[in-house]
C-alpha cells in the first residue's frame, strides 16, 4: 500500500523558500542553500554518496508526485516529466491550456483528498511524493499526508516561505528515522492522526 510522503528541505527556522520566491525566481534568493546536501562526491548537484544518497533514491522511487498549482507553475510542471511518473496538480481551477503538452500532468480540482486518492491510484502501489508548503498544510488538515521526510539544513534564513505557517490544530508526529550528516539532519516522521 502506498504512503504519501512530503519530501522537503527546510531551514532550522522553518523556511522552505528564501526571500523573493516568485515566478521567474522559484525558491527565492539563495534557495539552493537548502539543497546543498544534494551534491555528488565530485561536488556537483545530483545523487550524494552514503546514506543521503539512499534518501535521494527514495525520492525518485515514488510512483507519482502530488503538487500544488503554485509550485507546478513555478517549475513549468517539471517540463511534463518528474522522473517518469504521473504528476498530479491539486487546484481550484482547471489546468491552463499549455498543460495539454504534458500528458503526465493531471489537474484535480475537487479537493486535496480527491487529488491524493488519484495520486495513490496513479502511483501503482508505490509512494506518492508530495511537494509544496500549501499542499502539505492542506493534506495534513484533511488527514491524507502519511509521512514527512524533512532535511533540516543548518542555516537560519530569517525570512521567506515557511513550511508550516498555517495549521488547523496541533499534529503529533512519530520519529521513524534520523540520519545526521554535516550538511543536514534527515528526519523521517509518521503523522499520527
Amino acid at each position: 500500500m502506498s504512503s504519501s510522503v512530503l519530501f522537503m528541505s527546510i531551514s532550522v527556522d522553518g523556511f522552505i523558500a528564501a526571500p523573493h520566491d516568485e515566478p521567474g525566481n522559484p525558491g527565492g534568493d539563495g534557495f539552493m542553500r537548502l539543497h546543498e546536501w544534494f551534491k555528488t562526491p565530485e561536488g556537483d548537484f545530483g545523487r550524494p554518496g552514503g546514506e543521503p544518497g539512499e534518501l535521494y533514491d527514495e525520492m525518485y522511487e515514488t510512483g507519482a508526485v502530488l503538487v500544488g498549482r503554485r509550485t507546478a507553475e513555478q517549475v513549468d510542471h517539471y517540463g511534463g516529466d518528474h522522473h517518469g511518473v504521473p504528476i498530479v496538480v491539486v487546484s481550484h481551477r482547471p489546468a491552463p491550456p499549455e498543460v495539454a503538452d504534458y500528458p503526465a500532468v493531471t489537474y484535480v480540482t475537487d479537493g486535496i483528498a480527491s487529488a491524493m486518492a488519484y495520486a495513490k491510484q496513479a502511483a501503482g502501489g508505490r509512494d506518492v511524493g508530495v511537494h509544496g508548503a500549501y499542499t502539505a498544510q492542506r493534506a495534513l488538515e484533511a488527514g491524507v499526508l502519511d509521512e514527512l521526510q524533512l532535511h533540516h539544513i543548518p542555516v537560519l534564513l530569517g525570512q521567506g516561505r515557511r513550511l508550516f505557517d498555517v495549521l488547523p490544530h496541533r499534529i503529533e508526529l512519530e520519529v521513524t528515522r534520523v540520519i545526521d550528516t554535516p550538511e543536514a539532519t534527515h528526519t523521517r516522521y509518521r503523522v499520527k492522526y
